[in-house]
């Protein structure tokens, strides 16, 4: 038995049927098994004892991939490049608040995850169907790292169903169907569970064809206000930078699977890329768990007050937020699979890139710097920051444009936000 974690059976009993936000601070970790400790510990090793022989022996079998561990099964630890107990309870107390989960991957960044998840899951000769604009670092990696590797990707409008559903019909060899809704910036929702049901039927139009799995980035919404393994999709990541930890602070990223072929596989890949969280970074990342809808609330409500009197402002030419679409079909998409409209803001001005330049140069409140999700409130330029990757044509046909503005709102009071915003504001029309 472990002195760290506790077993499959303790969750149970400490943790069926109760909600979320109970789950997550009392399942995974058994306080008996660690000095009496009242929340976990660092434990700091990069190699474990084994309890016997044959423990050893199981345990490299399940963690190679030979047999599948028994219900309740407590195995042994072998290798922090592996598996280590902080890891063992973030992933653990992290699932309850994905519905529809059965296991968490920890990764050390969110790019981590998502290029374990795309190497895992796709492999030379597949397809990647994807949502476009994408996070700009997800763009990069498909054209600098896996196009040259021998997969293929075809982009497809954020947002248009018809046209993701086609392509997800028409490409050979699809292997990963992958979706960030909203979209990075323009926050533009892609239909989730229409990209579930296209994926089902791809697999009776190509005979003997694997059906592709579905993979949802969540960052921007989850994991409170939508739930994309509830809708169908198979595997959702995130960058925990973002709102999981919330301080920006710290690197992760979080993978969580709907089934436990999944789970294993991307643990081998994690093991043999040797990119799991670090044990103080998931000591950190678990102790913010409990505080997530906490945050995330507070900042969607801040969020969704902002934008409605900012869309006001002359200076705005367009305002993009959720929770003030006007197109019937992004509305049919968002009542459909998201509860809270979420605490980002993007803004475009009228004047353009020197419009957008002169409100950072005048914000005081919100800092100028990419990222989001953090109590502090940021606020950037995409087209030259997180998405310069995209050429001018990429950019305009993914809506991303000069006088584009992000804003990422924090926990600050909402009436000291809306004052600077609305100076900078003013100030771009003098």
């Amino acid at each position: 038995m472990s002195r760290t974690r506790s077993t499959d059976a303790h969750h149970d009993t400490h943790a069926h049927g109760v909600h979320p936000s109970t789950a997550v601070l009392t399942r995974g970790f058994d306080p008996r098994l660690s000095v009496g400790s009242a929340r976990p510990a660092v434990f700091r090793s990069s190699t474990y004892v084994f309890s016997s022989p044959e423990a050893a022996e199981r345990a490299f079998a399940i963690a190679l991939g030979k047999v599948e561990a028994k219900p309740g099964e407590d195995v042994d630890l072998i290798y922090a490049r592996l598996n280590h107990p902080n890891a063992e309870i973030l992933e653990s107390q992290i699932v309850p608040l994905e519905p529809g989960a059965t296991g968490a991957v920890i990764f050390n960044s969110g790019m981590a995850a998502i290029s374990t998840l795309l190497l895992a899951f796709c492999g030379p000769g597949g397809a990647i169907v994807h949502t476009t604009p994408l996070y700009g670092g997800t763009t990069h990696l498909l054209h600098q790292v896996l196009l040259p590797l021998g997969m293929r990707a075809v982009a497809v409008p954020a947002g248009d169903t018809a046209a993701m559903t086609a392509a997800i019909r028409d490409t050979p060899d699809l292997r990963v169907v992958f979706v960030e809704t909203p979209a990075n910036p323009t926050l533009v929702m892609s239909d989730i569970r229409a990209a579930v049901d296209a994926a089902a039927t791809a697999v009776t139009l190509h005979a003997g064809a694997p059906r592709p799995v579905v993979v949802v980035d969540n960052t921007f919404l989850g994991p409170i206000f939508q739930h994309p393994l509830s809708l169908g999709a198979d595997l959702t990541v995130y960058s925990a930078t973002k709102y999981l930890a919330g301080f920006s602070d710290m690197l992760g990223g979080v993978v969580l699977t709907s089934t436990p072929e999944q789970l294993a596989t991307l643990r081998g890949y994690r093991a043999m890329l040797g990119n799991i969280l670090q044990p103080d970074e998931c000591w950190l990342l678990d102790g913010r768990l409990p505080t997530v809808a906490l945050r995330m609330n507070r900042q969607s409500k801040t969020a969704a007050r902002l934008a409605e009197a900012l869309a006001a402002h002359p200076a705005v030419e367009r305002m993009h937020y959720p929770s003030l679409f006007t197109d019937p079909e992004q509305i049919r998409i968002r009542d459909a699979q998201t509860s809270y409209p979420g605490a980002v803001i993007t803004l475009e001005l009228r004047g353009g890139k020197p419009a957008a330049f002169e409100f950072l140069r005048r914000v005081r409140i919100a800092r100028n710097a990419v990222s989001l999700g953090g109590v502090e409130s940021l606020t950037c330029h995409p087209a030259t920051t997180t998405h310069s990757e995209m050429s001018p044509e990429e950019l305009e046909a993914a809506g991303v444009t000069p006088g584009m503005v992000r804003l990422s709102i924090g926990v600050e009071d909402r009436r000291d936000l809306l004052a600077d915003f609305q100076q900078a504001l003013d100030a771009t029309q003098r």
